[in-house]
C-alpha cells in the first residue's frame, strides 16, 4: 500500500473513530453552551423529579362520623368519589385512564413486544400523570378531582371518553380523549365552563419503561425533543443527573420524550406559551429507563362562558414514515445525524432512507435487504473505487522509476520529494488520486452508522444466530466487563474486523510500499482492531452491513484489477504523457513551491 492510500485510510479511520468516541461528549458540550441560561434558571428554581413511590398516597380505611358524611354530601361531586379505570383501544394502541384526574396511566403498544417477548408498555403506573391547575379554591389541581367518564363510539370508528367534573355553582371541567380507529395519535380537548382563565398551567410526569435488550444503550438513546412554533427544534440526551430545559415564553409546538425505538409526545395545536422540563434517571433503577417532569402553559380560547384548548398525544414507535406523516417535524426524533456530523442527516433523508424503503417495498427479509442495499451503494460508489484503484496501478507502474530515483538521490528526502513531484507531473499522475475518492465515501459510511441503528424495521428481526438485528448479537457472555471491549463477543463484529484486516492485507499486496515509512504498513491493521471494541455493542444490522461492504470491496477490487486495469496500457500512456508538455494543477504547483521553500531554508549557505 502506497503512502497516499495509507494516509487516506488512516484519515478515514481517525475521523470515524474520533467521532464515535467523541459523540456523547460533544452533545453534552453543545447542550451546556446553548442552554447555560436554563441551568441558571434550574438552580434558582430547584424542583426535584417526582418519585413514583410517593406519587399517590396510600389509601387509609377509616370510619367517617356523621358530621364528616354530611359535609361531604354538601360538596360538589368532583370533590368526592371513587377512582375508576377506563380504556380506549384500537388495533395498535391501548390507553388506560383513571377517572381521578382524568389522565392516562398506561400506554400499551399492541403490535410490539419487549425484548423478553412481554407486552410492551411505553409507560405504566401511578407516576405517569397529566394535570392542570384551575383558578378556583386557591388553585386546585385536576389530579385531585373525580371525573365521571362517558364513553362514546363515533360513526367513523373512532372511540372517545368524556371525563366530566362538576365543580358546582355552574362550574364544570370536560376533558375529552379521542382515539382514532387506526394510529397512535390521540386527541385531547379541555373545556372549562364558568371558569375564567386565559391559559392553563399543565404538569406532565412521564416514566418510560425498559423494553430493549441493553439498558445502557437504551438510556444513551433516550432524549427529550421539542419543536417551537417557528419550526426551530432541539434535543437533550437524558443523563443520571437532573437536566433542565427552559423554553421561557418562546411558544413550543410539541414536547417529546423519546426512547430508543418508542416515543410519547404532547402537541399543542396553538402552541404552549411557556415550557420547561426536568429529566434524568436513577442509575440503580432496572425498570424505568428515564423520567421527565414538564410544565407548560396551554392557551385557552373563549366561546361564550366556555374556555377551551386542544392537544394531541402521540404514543407510538419511532417509525420515520409514521412520524413524518403528521407533518410537524416529529421525524426529527429519529436521529439521522447530530452534532458536528449533522450534515449526514441530509444524505440519510434524501438518499439512504428512500433506498431503504424502496427495497422494503418488495423484500420481506431484512438481512437480504441489507445485502441489496450494500450492493446498490457499492455499485453507485464504484466510480470512486475505480479511480482509487487506477491511481494505485499508476503508482505501481511508476515504482521502478521511483526506486531508481531514490537510489540516485539517497537520503535527501526533500530533494527526492521535489523530483518525485516532477515525475508525477510529467507522467500525468495525481498523487492524491488514491486518497480523495475514499474521502468522498466517508459521508456514506457515517450516514449508515447513524441510520441503521435507528431503523424501527430492524427491531426483533432475526437472521442466522441473530435474534434481533436492532441490537448487538452475542455468541458468548463473559459475565464480567473487559476494558475497551465489553462483557460479550459479537460475532458480526468479529467478522467485520476479520474482513477489514483481510481487505487491508489485500490492498497491501496490490499497492507499492514506501520503504522510508515502514511504520505506515501497520496502520491499516491497527484501526480495525480498535473498531472491534467500539462496535461490539452496536446493532447487528450495522456490523452486518459493514461486513458485507468489506466482502464486496474485496470482490470489487479483484474484478477491477483483473478485468478493468491494464498496467501495460497504463505504462504506455504514462510514457506518452512524458513526451507532452506537462500540465500542473494549482495544488501541485503550490505543493512544489512549498518543497522548494523548505529546501532553501534547510540548505547550508556557502561562505562568500
Amino acid at each position: 500500500m502506497d503512502r497516499n492510500q495509507v494516509i487516506g485510510f488512516s484519515l478515514l479511520a481517525v475521523l470515524l473513530i474520533g467521532y464515535i468516541m467523541y459523540n456523547q461528549h460533544e452533545q453534552k458540550t453543545y447542550y451546556d453552551k446553548k442552554h447555560a441560561d436554563s441551568v441558571a434558571y434550574a438552580k434558582a428554581h430547584p424542583r426535584p423529579l417526582i418519585d413514583s413511590s410517593k406519587t399517590v398516597a396510600a389509601t387509609t380505611v377509616q370510619t367517617d362520623d356523621s358530621a364528616t358524611l354530611a359535609l361531604k354530601a354538601m360538596q360538589p361531586p368532583a370533590f368526592n368519589g371513587t377512582a375508576q379505570t377506563v380504556t380506549l383501544e384500537n388495533d395498535k394502541l391501548s390507553v388506560q385512564f383513571t377517572s381521578k384526574g382524568a389522565y392516562p396511566t398506561a400506554g400499551l403498544l399492541k403490535t410490539y413486544k419487549t425484548y423478553g417477548q412481554q407486552p410492551l408498555y411505553l409507560f405504566n403506573g401511578k407516576g405517569n400523570q397529566l394535570s392542570a391547575i384551575l383558578p378556583i379554591d386557591n388553585n386546585r389541581s385536576t389530579a385531585d378531582l373525580y371525573f365521571t367518564p362517558v364513553s362514546k363510539q363515533l360513526p367513523n370508528g373512532d372511540k372517545s371518553v368524556d371525563f366530566v367534573a362538576d365543580l358546582g355553582g355552574g362550574k364544570r371541567v370536560d376533558i375529552v380523549y379521542t382515539l382514532p380507529a387506526d394510529g397512535y395519535m390521540m386527541s385531547c380537548n379541555i373545556s372549562l365552563t364558568g371558569i375564567a382563565a386565559s391559559s392553563l398551567p399543565l404538569t406532565w410526569h412521564a416514566y418510560v419503561l425498559h423494553t430493549e435488550k441493553d439498558m445502557t444503550n437504551e438510556r444513551m438513546a433516550t432524549q427529550v425533543y421539542y419543536r417551537n412554533k417557528n419550526s426551530d427544534h432541539d434535543y437533550y440526551t437524558v443523563q443520571s443527573e437532573e437536566k433542565s430545559l427552559n423554553n421561557g415564553s418562546n411558544a413550543a409546538h410539541w414536547l417529546g420524550f423519546r426512547k430508543q425505538y418508542f416515543s410519547t409526545a404532547l402537541i399543542a395545536d396553538d402552541g404552549f406559551t411557556r415550557m420547561d422540563s426536568k429529566f434524568g434517571y436513577k442509575p440503580g433503577d432496572t425498570t424505568v429507563v428515564a423520567q421527565s417532569l414538564a410544565s407548560m402553559d396551554l392557551p385557552l380560547k373563549a366561546a361564550g362562558a366556555t374556555q377551551s384548548a386542544s392537544m394531541r398525544w402521540y404514543i407510538g414507535p419511532n417509525d420515520y414514515r409514521t412520524l413524518k406523516s403528521y407533518d410537524i417535524d416529529m421525524e426529527e426524533m429519529v436521529p439521522l445525524g447530530i452534532g458536528i456530523m449533522s450534515f449526514v442527516k441530509y444524505i440519510n433523508r434524501w438518499i439512504i432512507i428512500p433506498i431503504f424503503y424502496f427495497f422494503d417495498s418488495f423484500v420481506n427479509n431484512y438481512a437480504l435487504l441489507i445485502v441489496l442495499m450494500t450492493v446498490f451503494i457499492r455499485f453507485v460508489l464504484s466510480f470512486f473505487t475505480y479511480k482509487s484503484y487506477l491511481s494505485s496501478a499508476k503508482m505501481r507502474v511508476l515504482k521502478p522509476e521511483l526506486d531508481e530515483l531514490r537510489a540516485k538521490i539517497g537520503d535527501d528526502q526533500q530533494k527526492f520529494g521535489m523530483e518525485q513531484m516532477k515525475l508525477y507531473r510529467s507522467a500525468g499522475v495525481n498523487p492524491l488520486g488514491g486518497c480523495l475518492p475514499m474521502l468522498f465515501q466517508l459521508p456514506i459510511l457515517l450516514s449508515i452508522y447513524y441510520i441503521f441503528p435507528s431503523f424501527m424495521e430492524f427491531r426483533q428481526q432475526g437472521f442466522l444466530w441473530v435474534k434481533d438485528l436492532s441490537t448487538y448479537d452475542s455468541i458468548l457472555n463473559f459475565g464480567f466487563e473487559v476494558p475497551f471491549y465489553g462483557d460479550h463477543i459479537s460475532l458480526f463484529t468479529l467478522l467485520m474486523t476479520a474482513s477489514s484486516l483481510f481487505l487491508a492485507l489485500y490492498n497491501r499486496n496490490m499497492t507499492p510500499q514506501d520503504p522510508n515509512n515502514p511504520a505506515l504498513k501497520y496502520m491499516p491493521y491497527i484501526f480495525p482492531v480498535i473498531l472491534m471494541g467500539v462496535f461490539n455493542k452496536m446493532a447487528a444490522a450495522l456490523t452486518f452491513y459493514y461486513t458485507c461492504s468489506n466482502l464486496l470491496s474485496i470482490a470489487q477490487q479483484f474484478i477491477i484489477q483483473k478485468y478493468f486495469i491494464n498496467e501495460q496500457a497504463i505504462h504506455a500512456q504514462i510514457q506518452e504523457n512524458k513526451t507532452k508538455p506537462p500540465t500542473q494543477s494549482k495544488w501541485a504547483a503550490r505543493l512544489e513551491e512549498m518543497q522548494k521553500q523548505q529546501s532553501q531554508r534547510t540548505t547550508p549557505r556557502k561562505n562568500s
